[in-house]
């Protein structure tokens, strides 16, 4: 867990996804519902504020080529956001993660700092006034 609080959290992907992906992140809306149009206006505008302040502390931290930001839930439909670090030597780059692999990923990729992560979601959620 890298950030919480009583309507979400913010996890690190593990696993191949976040070795292919470093700093892949997945915000988790805690209470069941299937589409934001289920949460309220505030309750709206508080997910897309945590969703933004994980992309602002990414890019401060790892310097990615691109932020891709999904929310699919096909396979599990539970509110939550991808945000996804992109580096233009990534397998599957510019293609989604999801795509076939078109190379191997580079050897050349940033080390996640678990800490460092945390602490930058928290400036960043603080600078948004949201904290």
């Amino acid at each position: 867990m890298l950030w919480e609080d009583a309507l979400c959290r913010v996890v690190r992907v593990e696993g191949q996804e976040g070795a292919d992906y470093p700093g892949f992140c997945r915000v988790i809306w805690r209470a069941h519902v299937r589409e934001m149009s289920d949460l309220t206006g505030v309750e709206q505008r508080r997910l897309m504020t945590l969703v933004f302040a994980v992309e602002t502390a990414l890019r401060l931290l790892y310097r990615p080529h691109k932020i891709n930001l999904a929310s699919l839930g096909n396979l599990v439909p539970h509110l939550h956001w991808h945000v996804i670090p992109r580096y233009t030597d990534d397998p599957n780059f510019p293609a989604p993660i999801w795509a076939q692999r078109r190379s191997v990923a580079a050897e050349r990729r940033p080390v996640v700092d678990r800490h460092a992560l945390r602490e930058a979601i928290a400036l960043a959620l603080s600078e948004s006034g949201a904290a």
